[in-house]
């Protein structure tokens, strides 16, 4: 069995905010739901999560988090925040009949990636150690307290920087905050942490020279143990992360025209062949399908994109894009929508709340929301949808085959048939049947002679 704690409790100062440092946004997820998603591959029985800093604030944000692998979270208060021992001190009542390894996470290390996880979890069990600590080489470890350890990987000694010999800070292994420990044996040592150094806190590394055995794991890669405490740090970190995700597209078929333009969240899907041009950024649970080709220029959130769609300098949100369509320059997609195969959908269009269906053209300068269209609709430029009176928002259907001429209204609600055509310049107020022409504006006067004549110069 294995429980996980994760310390969510600190607010950050240095980011200066007011939002917990844990819920800062790294490429569309919390800091701590990545730190989450980091234990997708282990499988815990358990998972806790120690609070304290608005703690209500952190549990309705992982109350809407994907934690659909997980069990369910435990929430643990910690009302002051004296270290890291003192945060683990908290799992005591929460644990007492656990005889499993506790597994101890920091909430603002976001770049862990599951791997590293599940092969720290493997030598601790396998080796049978009491702590097993994840360690890093890095090249200037100045500030870090140092691991040292014999030729078997065993802990022998844990030195903070400022008490280390000249000999001693050549030693490049540090401590990366990340422990497994077998809880009987921590469980023994643990309400004995004593707080004496300067900062008067628990730590959590105290515990492991009082236990038998220590195992150190390095990681392979130093960058994932980047522990986020202010703006900056959460710049490089999303760097990193962009890094990793675009190399892994482009390994998988994706073609990536100028990587370092473009963004793309890890949430995000790609087939192979899709074609992402410079300045295009990919939000949220996208989906984009083979042959497709988006931006330059671009924002897709929360969209799936079917196969050989194309976008250009446009914006699709929460919209569902059947295969073939092409979408722009400077289009405006706001879901719920959903358009149909074939479509086109162009120049300075908005579309909201809506549906299209196939081969329908939405060519330039026109809002429609909330509307239904059916297949091969012809929107002549200029038209919209009236659709909100003031107080309530009001449906437009149109029916297969029917064309609407340029600049035209459709005051909503209202329904016109199949195969209409509504002449240009039209008001529509009221339903149309099918196989209809419908002309409704005001007839055409001419006054010729209508300029004011200037007046008579006085004699």
């Amino acid at each position: 069995m294995v429980a996980i704690a994760i310390l969510a409790a600190g607010r950050g100062t240095r980011m200066k905010s007011t939002l917990p440092k844990v819920l800062h946004s790294l490429g569309g997820r919390s800091l701590v739901e990545r730190v989450l998603w980091s234990l997708k591959s282990i499988a815990p029985t358990r998972c806790l999560i120690v609070v304290g800093y608005q703690a209500e604030q952190v549990k309705a944000a992982l109350a809407k988090a994907d934690t659909a692998t997980l069990p369910a979270l435990e929430f643990v208060e910690q009302t002051e925040q004296l270290g890291t021992g003192h945060a683990v001190q908290q799992l005591l009542p929460y644990l007492k009949s656990f005889t499993g390894d506790l597994l101890v996470l920091n909430g603002d290390v976001p770049l862990l990636r599951p791997e590293t996880i599940q092969r720290l979890l493997q030598q601790h069990q396998e080796h049978q150690n009491a702590a097993t600590l994840l360690t890093a080489q890095i090249p200037n470890p100045q500030g870090y307290g140092r691991v040292f350890c014999d030729s078997q990987g065993k802990i022998t000694q844990i030195v903070e920087d400022r008490d280390c010999t000249t000999a001693q800070k050549q030693n490049c292994r540090i401590n990366a905050g990340v422990y497994c420990f077998r809880w009987s044996d921590l469980v023994q040592v643990l309400p004995h942490l004593a707080a004496n150094n300067d900062q008067q806190e628990y730590y959590l590394t105290d515990v492991v020279g009082q236990l038998s055995s220590a195992m150190a794991v390095d990681v392979d890669d130093n960058r994932e143990i980047l522990g986020i405490n202010d703006r900056q740090q959460l710049a490089a970190a999303y760097e990193i992360l962009q890094q990793r995700v675009k190399l892994e597209w482009m390994a998988a078929g994706v073609t990536l025209i100028d990587p370092n333009s473009i963004t793309i969240d890890d949430t995000v899907q790609l087939q192979p062949d899709v074609i992402i041009e410079p300045q295009t950024h990919l939000r949220g649970n996208t989906v984009i399908q083979s042959g497709s080709r988006i931006g330059p220029g671009s924002l897709i959130e929360n969209s799936q994109l079917d196969q050989n769609v194309t976008v250009l300098y446009s914006v699709v949100k929460d919209s569902i894009v059947q295969a073939g369509v092409q979408i722009g320059p400077y289009t405006h997609l706001r879901g719920p929508l959903q358009i149909g195969s074939g479509c086109r959908v162009g120049n300075f269009v908005e579309l909201k709340n809506s549906k299209l269906g196939a081969r329908t053209n939405v060519a330039h300068l026109s809002y429609l929301g909330d509307a239904t269209l059916g297949d091969r609709v012809n929107i002549g430029a200029g038209t919209i949808t009236a659709n909100y009176d003031g107080v309530n928002k009001h449906s437009t259907e149109i029916g297969d085959g029917t064309k609407v001429g340029a600049n035209s209204a459709l005051v909503a609600p209202v329904t016109l048939g199949a195969d209409v055509t509504v002449a240009a310049g039209s008001v529509v107020t009221e339903d149309v049947q099918d196989d209809c022409l419908v002309i409704a504006r005001a007839r055409q006067v001419i006054k010729p002679g209508w300029r004011l004549h200037p007046p008579s110069p006085k004699p």
